[in-house]
């Protein structure tokens, strides 16, 4: 590890750990609520709240801007130049950036900003280099062994040799003129755009790689995120410098217990294990907490999206900045986009899920709300603690989680679950002074909308395990209007954000379905692998059209491409490889049963 990463990293980390303890400390209003669902927010104050930039950072930043004012807005990603390193200094860069040629309105002439951009800044992605995984074999003993038709074990060996496009190696060797973090391990991306390791996308490449037997691959993937971890006091959402002021959903644990289910790796979960307890009290303090009574007037603890940060998102900022032209004061904007980097935080950025009005995206509301996957998900932490400390023989955590993870099961089924629709529903923040602590629970502030996120919690144990809870998921979710020819829907509202109808994402899939299909119901089996089936087919037939695998899929019909939201469709695609891999490790796929649409 280059040295003058390790005091960047120190300094960082300190000042990471000052802004936890201080949110932990202060008696001041934590948080901007909702004092309902259509009301505005009540906004609190922010001292404490955000995480530093950087010199770099906004350096780049102005460099984003000055693009879209010399290149105008068609075909702009603003992510591109954040990723872009410097070849000198910040010192010497900025000073030939001042000095460029103004033209009347202060733009520059596009000549000479190209000119500079190819004397003082490397290319975006240059700073990751590809890397031949070690463990990668074309046919992997036993791969696949339940799919028996020929083209569909000839296509997922093709899905299975993507791993080798997608895999690198971080080549940082002066920090300072890069925001990609440097990474102990090799890395595998998403694909296109995304040039960096993201923390929910992981959990589903390494299923995919434990489906092709890449077992070195999988635990260097768990060991750069403990890495983050513990050097950071976060998992960021991505491993860029201007991501560590928000997280994304946790499921870390989740990773360290599949791999540990395949390896039997001791070393890795002793390792795991602090990084694990790091993160459950990262999330289980400061203003991702939030206590309310049920109606019985019993207080509960439950979580909710909240980043750190109340700027533009550094990578999005001069669209965020046009978002919030609009409203009136700067304070409202700070608001904003807090709300902007929470959704983010959230993985689900955006879509009307988070909104008060879902034609107006600077109503977004998510730190307002407390969400029903979150929740699931740090069940699913706790739980996943509980496993793998037995393992590892740590009684007292055991008996710790164990009480945590009841806790919270109480506590989803009290505040989240709606009993009459079968389906977890996210619940809004409510209360004349949304900023006091504690909470009182009100039946009309449960988000009866329809999300694919209403029936994630069916992929815990615990809940999946319960035969009358999951005959009313499977008849609720039958009957919701998610389910469409080509998989589950996001939502019902088709608003133009991603992260809404029609599009289908292969993790919202791969929950549902394996929660489904680890019941003990035969009707929740066989629903479970028929949207399997429906999400193959798509992932099938659109690899057979465009020679590659996608982000996102619309899921109105077999074989189309999703898209909507902030950039273009993005392919590659680490997480609907994994997942596609999964399925057919788990389904197979019969000799007789046709493919295509």
């Amino acid at each position: 590890m280059p040295k003058s990463q390790t005091l960047i990293s120190s300094l960082i980390k300190f000042v990471s750990l000052f802004i936890i303890l201080f949110d932990s400390l202060s008696n001041s209003p934590s948080t901007a609520m909702s004092s309902s669902i259509a009301n505005p927010s009540l906004k609190c104050p922010d001292s404490g709240l955000i995480k530093p930039s950087t010199p770099l950072i906004e350096f780049l930043e102005r460099v984003q801007s000055m693009a879209l004012a010399t290149f105008g807005d068609r075909d702009f990603d603003p992510k591109l130049y954040m990723d872009m390193s410097l070849k000198f200094d910040l010192g010497k860069t900025n000073w030939a950036f001042e000095r460029l040629p103004r033209l009347g309105s202060g733009v520059v002439p596009a000549r000479a900003f190209e000119g500079f951009v190819r004397g003082y800044m490397n290319e975006a992605g240059s700073d990751l280099v590809r890397h031949d995984p070690g463990d990668y074999v074309a046919v992997p003993e036993g791969f696949l062994s339940r799919v028996e038709r020929g083209e569909v074990r000839s296509w997922a060996l093709e899905v299975h040799s993507l791993w080798r496009n997608l895999s690198r190696r971080v080549a940082v060797e002066e920090p300072e003129l890069h925001t990609l973090l440097w990474l102990p391990e090799p890395v595998m991306v998403p694909g296109s755009r995304f040039r960096e390791v993201y923390y929910w996308d992981s959990y589903w490449v390494i299923r995919g790689l434990l489906a092709g037997k890449m077992y070195d691959t999988a635990k260097s993937m768990v060991y750069n995120l403990i890495y983050l971890m513990d050097t950071y006091g976060i998992i960021p959402n991505g491993a860029r410098a201007y991501y560590i002021n928000r997280s994304q959903p946790p499921l870390l644990s989740g990773m360290v217990l599949e791999v540990y289910n395949r390896t039997g790796d001791l070393a890795l979960l002793e390792k795991a294990l602090p990084a694990l307890l790091k993160e459950h009290n990262f999330w289980n303090s400061g203003t991702h907490k939030v206590d309310i009574d049920d109606a019985d007037g019993r207080k509960h603890s439950l979580n909710r999206y909240f980043a750190l940060w109340n700027e533009p998102r550094p990578e999005t900022s001069t669209i965020d900045i046009e978002s919030a032209s609009k409203l009136s004061n700067d304070s409202e904007k700070r608001h904003f986009y807090r709300e902007l980097a929470s959704a983010a935080e959230s993985g689900w950025d955006f879509s009307s899920r988070w909104m008060r009005n879902q034609s107006d995206i600077t109503t977004l509301a998510t730190t307002s709300i407390i969400p029903v996957d979150l929740n699931a998900y740090i069940l699913k932490m706790e739980l996943d603690i509980v496993s793998l400390a037995r393992a590892s023989r740590k009684k007292h955590v055991v008996e710790q989680f164990l009480e945590a993870s009841g806790r919270r099961e109480k506590a989803i089924k009290a505040i989240l679950w709606n009993d009459e629709m079968g389906q977890w529903l996210d619940y809004w923040l409510s209360g004349t002074n949304s900023c006091v602590e504690g909470h009182k629970w009100e039946a009309c502030n449960q988000n009866q909308n329809a999300f694919v996120s209403n029936f994630i919690p069916i992929w815990i144990e615990s809940f999946r395990t319960d035969e009358a809870t999951v005959k009313k998921v499977v008849t609720s979710l039958k009957s919701s209007g998610l389910l469409c020819d080509a998989g589950i829907a996001t939502s019902l509202s088709n608003t133009g954000q991603q992260w809404d109808y029609p599009n289908g994402w292969a993790p919202l899939q791969h929950m549902i379905v394996e929660g489904l299909a680890k019941s003990n119901s035969h009707e929740a089996k066989s629903l479970a692998e028929d949207i399997a089936v429906r999400w193959i087919k798509t992932n099938y037939a659109t690899y057979q059209k465009t020679g590659t695998m996608h982000e996102k899929y619309d899921v109105q019909a077999c074989g189309r491409i999703g898209g909507g939201g902030e950039y273009k469709p993005q392919t590659g695609f680490g997480w609907s490889n994994g997942v596609v891999l999964s399925f057919l490790e788990d389904f197979g796929w019969p000799r007789d049963c046709k493919i295509d649409c």
